[in-house]
């Protein structure tokens, strides 16, 4: 969605955040620079913004091939007869007048897109038809609806099986339950804010999100080694306890490694281990277990020290009572650039009430 209005664009993303993956851009320029990176599905385009009008950047979309087939429906404030017809002319697919109607805009939506994968599953249909005899494909569609039902299987059990285990180490923590699946959800809420922002890209925009998700419910797996007397410990911990608690990180690396061994190749397996071995680094090198320090730290330790940290404060712990979200923004504000990586801080200080709202939905 491309506005240079700011208002419109968070009322876009409150109505359509709901059923899509919303990218919001304030201007033509970045629409172009965007779309360098990454293909939507369709694009929400504003008509009168300053330096590059709507008309302007449908004009560049459609010079290039790779562009030219997402379809644009122009959202703007421009309601006469000439605008409308200039913008169809150029390209755009439907021309909705603002103020819209919620309702109505994700009916135009939905249909345009419903009308974009039919069109793409014709094109499909008409290239298989003409490469193979009759027999040949029903028997190809047939076999591959085979392999999909077989693939959902595996990757579910895989699922179940993760879940599981992560399951195992939450009950013998001795915290309040929940902390997998809301760490999960402010990973999530984090990647997000990245794809939203320039921070990182290159190091983000190939991520497989989903199964980023489904790893980190391994981050804490190595816990699973620690004693109980250690783990559930009422009071503060002693210099050696302490010692004791953070070999979980490597213990936890190195029950990964044992699985990759046997299933080489497993992608989610190696953002676990690096999710398990990193999310105790400092941005200022005084972590564990390895002392890394800044852009030494993968990215997604960086994001799960976040994650990890935030909940582990809001959260009641056998040692102390629970903070509040206040307090828990504040100690992760005021530890930028020490504990953390102040870029990723300032995201999620952008974030933070959504946190907040994980916080109180799984608990």
């Amino acid at each position: 969605m491309v506005d240079d209005n700011l208002t419109n664009l968070t009322i876009g993303n409150n109505v359509l955040g709901p059923n899509y993956n919303v990218i919001t851009l304030n201007s033509g320029a970045r629409l172009i620079k965007t779309l360098e990176k990454l293909s939507p599905d369709l694009i929400l385009l504003d008509v009168e913004m300053p330096d590059m009008s709507g008309f302007d950047t449908i004009k560049q979309l459609k010079e290039k091939k790779e562009q030219a087939q997402i379809p644009v429906i122009f959202l703007t404030a421009k309601s006469d007869a000439d605008s409308e017809l200039e913008g169809l002319s150029l390209g755009a697919v439907d021309y909705i007048t603002k103020p819209f109607s919620p309702p109505l805009l994700l009916k135009r939506i939905e249909l345009h897109l419903l009308l974009e994968s039919q069109k793409s599953e014709l094109i499909a249909q008409k290239q298989e038809l003409t490469d193979q005899k009759k027999e040949l494909e029903s028997f190809n569609e047939n076999l591959q609806e085979l392999v999909n039902e077989k693939t959902k299987a595996v990757v579910d059990l895989k699922n179940t099986i993760l879940g599981t285990m992560a399951g195992l180490v939450e009950s013998r923590d001795g915290i309040t339950g929940g902390h997998i699946e809301r760490t999960r959800s402010y990973l999530s809420i984090l990647i997000n804010a990245l794809w939203r922002s320039d921070c990182y890209w290159e190091e983000v925009s190939s991520w497989d999100v989903e199964l980023l998700m489904h790893s980190a419910q391994l981050h804490d797996i190595g816990k699973i080694s620690i004693e109980d007397g250690i783990l559930r410990k009422p009071g503060k911990l002693t210099a050696e306890e302490f010692e004791i608690i953070k070999e979980h990180v490597a213990i936890g690396k190195k029950i990964i490694e044992g699985i990759e061994a046997k299933l080489p190749q497993q992608a989610f397996l190696e953002q676990a281990k690096i999710l398990a071995s990193t999310h105790h680094e400092r941005w200022d090198g005084t972590g564990y277990p390895n002392g890394l320090k800044g852009e030494e730290i993968p990215i997604q330790g960086r994001l799960m020290a976040i994650a990890d940290v935030y909940d582990a404060l809001i959260s009641d712990r056998p040692y102390r009572k629970a903070m509040t979200h206040e307090q828990a923004v504040e100690i992760i504000r005021a530890e930028s650039g020490t504990h953390f990586d102040p870029t990723l801080v300032e995201l999620f200080l952008g974030v933070a009430d959504e946190f907040y709202q994980i916080s109180l939905q799984i608990n």
